[in-house]
């Protein structure tokens, strides 16, 4: 289908752009209803949604590729499926079947393909899976009544930089999630507990954060909205932690990195550790890659640098993804899914 949009392709910032539909579902009696199709941008909602009192809500994010064939692919919605799936249980939602949010994911993109953005311009199709508690109730417990819905915005790289190192700043005095708790899923709260920082970050002049164990505040956590990794000897080196959201990205890149020679290394990550890392990264669904320039330690006042070009194993290890993403690299793990008709 041509593109029949009148957009900046190559300037779109990461946000919200209007499309023409999205979709939903509803999980009444035990089971979930029928998809169906809105042009709606509002929901309505009980006032009493558990999702508005009691942070029942979950979400995801995939992106639509076009490639260099024209040929428009999803990358490992399965394991989006899945990750969804483990959100859901871990804060006792109801479960959205795979093949619910394939039907789901399918549909929105060939519904809103005028809305791809072209081969070639760094821009994709974002889709947003949400899951949220719509059903009453007052005392704590969860909802009888789940709502979910998949919407999709054209956006740009998740960082204005794009693929060029950012500076990020070391947080000591916030915790994003506990060891215990929940930010091995991907619900909101984790992500409103990070506000803070990240806008006195962004305040400061960084781009991101990078929190710490909240036990110790010795470990390196999450980069503010994505994984941290680090490359050094020829390792590929990304923390391990009950209080990291398991990014698909990630696990691409380990899997890539693996590939190429390296050897990965998914353990406990030392702040102290940072000073040794040849190059250092933030990877998740929004960003891809982000090459990390600097790091900032505002309590002790020290920066490590990292240079101001991305480094030659991040480089690789991006356009490798992209390139796969893309249809320009042979799939070998059979990860993307082409969408047929758009």
């Amino acid at each position: 289908m041509e593109n029949t949009i009148n957009a900046d392709w190559g300037n779109l910032p990461f946000g919200y752009f209007k499309t023409d539909y999205n979709v939903r579902c509803y999980y009444r009696d035990g089971k979930w209803g029928k998809l169906e199709i809105s042009s709606s941008e509002y929901i309505s909602i009980h006032m009493a949604a558990t999702a508005l009192h009691y942070g029942q809500e979950a979400f995801e994010g995939l992106k639509a590729y076009r490639g260099k064939d024209g040929k428009v692919r999803l990358f490992r919605w399965k394991d989006n499926a899945k990750r969804m799936r483990n959100s859901a249980d871990g804060i006792m939602m109801a479960e959205v079947p795979v093949e619910l949010f394939k039907e789901a994911a399918f549909k929105v993109v060939e519904m809103n393909a005028r809305f791809i953005p072209p081969y070639g311009t760094g821009a994709t199709l974002y889709l947003r899976p949400l899951l949220f508690g719509s059903g009453p109730q007052i005392g704590v417990k969860p909802a009888e009544e789940y709502m979910f819905m998949v919407f999709v915005s054209p956006v740009g790289p998740y960082f204005k930089e794009g693929f060029k190192p950012v500076a990020i700043e070391v947080v000591r005095d916030f915790d994003r999630a506990a060891p215990l708790g929940t930010g091995h899923i991907k619900v909101g709260g984790n992500y409103a507990a990070s506000m803070r920082p990240a806008d006195r970050a962004h305040k400061d002049g960084f781009a991101s954060v990078l929190f710490l164990d909240a036990k110790e505040k010795k470990y390196i956590d999450e980069a503010g909205p994505a994984n941290f990794y680090g490359i050094k000897d020829g390792k590929y080196i990304t923390p391990q932690s009950k209080s990291i959201l398991p990014s698909i990205t990630n696990m691409s890149l380990e899997q890539i990195a693996k590939d190429i020679g390296l050897t990965v290394e998914r353990r406990p990550v030392a702040i102290d550790e940072l000073e040794s890392f040849e190059e250092a990264g933030a990877c998740g669904t929004a960003a891809i890659i982000t090459p990390i320039g600097k790091i900032y330690d505002r309590m002790n006042d020290k920066t490590i640098e990292y240079g101001d070009a991305a480094g030659p194993v991040s480089t690789r290890l991006y356009q490798t993804l992209r390139g796969i993403q893309e249809g320009e690299i042979e799939d070998a793990h059979e990860w993307t899914t082409i969408i047929k008709g758009v």
